[in-house]
């Protein structure tokens, strides 16, 4: 069967917000969000570089995670090595099958592509074309669905069925073949141990099964977490930190007793959490939605998929995904280590081997949509202004303490005492820089919820202005009800 279509290009709403892209790629670059890594060597494709507020609302996305998943979904967590020796991964499957096909230009070696997103973006252009009958369109739809399906025969196929050559030069392309996404790295000065650089967290979680187990008196169901990097060889990684060589994972394998009833039900809970949990830190539901997975498209050991997708400027794609993994891992690791991951219950008297439900979040990619979502161009005074809407709980500072001028003592001192109370919980900045409604844009633009203004007021009464971002509205607190007030808006 054949995945229904999902959209191809862009919605309406992120269509309008694609022709402000160059504006937010800018404000992300100028603002060091992040940037390429090893820019000043002119870069490597596919590595990136987190500036100061690009780096705080990663971690404090990787705290909300933790906090919601970890404590809040009583889940354990384990924190595994980086590199794997080819044993672990040639059980799992990685050796042998995390491939994909890639094809070159026949004149020129140096110029490749991977062999499905050249054929998605063929079948984009041609539905994109005026002249494109909706029969035609069907048709188009069909084959950029299965894109990723495809064999290699079958992509040899298509190539040729529509034409397709490499770009810009038109030469022909080679025949697809494999290639092979995993990083190899030699283990010791001998180099006699092969090893690679892990492709996904989830297999250290699998090796440690049987020990998170004991540790949670061998109570079930029971999830294990794992947050950290994992490493891709992208044949062209594209659009940003969307798909690039260097990621960050938060993942969690769910294990659960055998049985279709069962594992659906957990599926299905799993599948809710998770939206819900991604519409909490601030996305924006109307850009969320779903993709479940035909057989034909599931990965070998899954028994469903279900992705929660998302509306980039780029167009609609799998921000989150969600798998039901059968017991294929603990199996194939029990098999090759001779070490059993078996259960026993208790109750039912019986020994079987757990199946697992794994939710999988990408921090890069989730990174991207939070930038998606926040991002605004509005009006104040007359003025075009641009800002990010952060949920408190995510911006990168949580608030700027503004004297009003720089040139009277007392004011600083006041407006430091401030500073200096806040930032004990909260990282907030001091900023003297420049006129006060500059100061206002300038933190706008990089998404702080809060600025506090100390005037000569304050010298009187002990009270602040405090400015919010978002409706731009102000009011005076005293320093008891801004600390108040700030920890229901940030903790709350």
């Amino acid at each position: 069967p054949c995945r229904a279509a999902m959209p191809i290009t862009a919605s309406s709403g992120s269509a309008a917000f694609a022709k402000a892209r160059p504006d937010l790629d800018g404000l992300i670059k100028r603002r060091f969000f992040y940037r390429q890594a090893f820019e000043i060597y002119g870069g490597v494709a596919g590595f990136y570089t987190y500036g100061p507020p690009g780096a705080a609302v990663k971690q404090n996305l990787l705290a909300l995670w933790r906090k919601h998943f970890v404590i809040e979904e009583n889940l354990m967590e384990v924190d595994d090595t980086n590199i794997m020796p080819h044993d672990v991964l040639f059980t799992s499957g990685h050796v042998e099958r995390f491939n994909d096909f890639i094809v070159k230009d026949s004149s020129d070696a140096n110029r490749f592509w991977r062999a499905d997103k050249l054929l998605e973006e063929v079948m984009e252009a041609k539905m994109a074309d005026k002249a494109c009958t909706p029969e035609q369109k069907v048709e188009y739809q069909k084959v950029h669905a299965q894109a990723d399906a495809y064999s290699a025969e079958q992509l040899s196929q298509v190539f040729a069925q529509y034409g397709i050559k490499a770009p810009e030069s038109g030469a022909e392309l080679t025949p697809p073949e494999e290639f092979n996404l995993m990083f190899a790295t030699p283990i010791g000065p001998s180099g006699m141990i092969q090893g690679y650089l892990r492709p996904e967290t989830a297999q250290g979680i699998f090796l440690n099964f049987k020990f998170c187990l004991e540790q949670n008196n061998y109570a079930m169901p029971f999830g294990i977490a794992q947050v950290g990097k994992a490493f891709r060889n992208e044949i062209t990684p594209r659009n940003f930190i969307f798909r690039s060589r260097e990621f960050e994972q938060m993942e969690i394998e769910f294990f659960i007793p055998p049985g279709d009833e069962a594992w659906k039900e957990f599926h299905e809970q799993w599948i809710a959490t998770s939206r819900s949990w991604l519409e909490s830190i601030g996305l924006r539901p109307e850009l969320l939605s779903t993709d479940v997975h035909p057989s034909n498209k599931l990965a070998h050991y899954a028994r469903a998929c279900t992705d929660v997708m998302f509306t980039f400027p780029f167009g609609t794609q799998e921000l989150q995904g969600c798998a039901a993994r059968g017991n294929y891992d603990l199996t194939q690791h029990a098999e090759a280590s001779g070490k059993s991951m078996e259960y026993y219950d208790e109750a039912s008297k019986q020994r079987y081997v757990p199946h697992v439900i794994e939710p999988s979040f990408g921090v890069d990619r989730l990174m991207l949509a939070v930038l998606t979502s926040a991002y605004t161009v509005d009006e104040v005074g007359g003025e075009e202004r641009t800002l990010l809407k952060f949920h408190p709980r995510l911006a990168p500072v949580k608030a700027a303490v503004l004297p009003l001028v720089k040139n009277k003592p007392e004011l600083l001192a006041k407006a430091r005492h401030i500073h200096e109370r806040l930032q004990r919980r909260y990282y907030v900045e001091f900023d003297t820089a420049g006129a006060i409604g500059r100061r206002y844009r300038r933190n706008d633009e990089v998404g702080t919820p809060f600025c506090i203004t100390v005037d000569f007021q304050t010298l009187e009464d002990d009270t602040v202005t405090l400015r919010d971002r978002d409706s731009t509205e102000q009011r005076r607190l005293t320093l008891p009800e801004l600390l108040e007030f700030m920890e229901e808006a940030i903790d709350a």
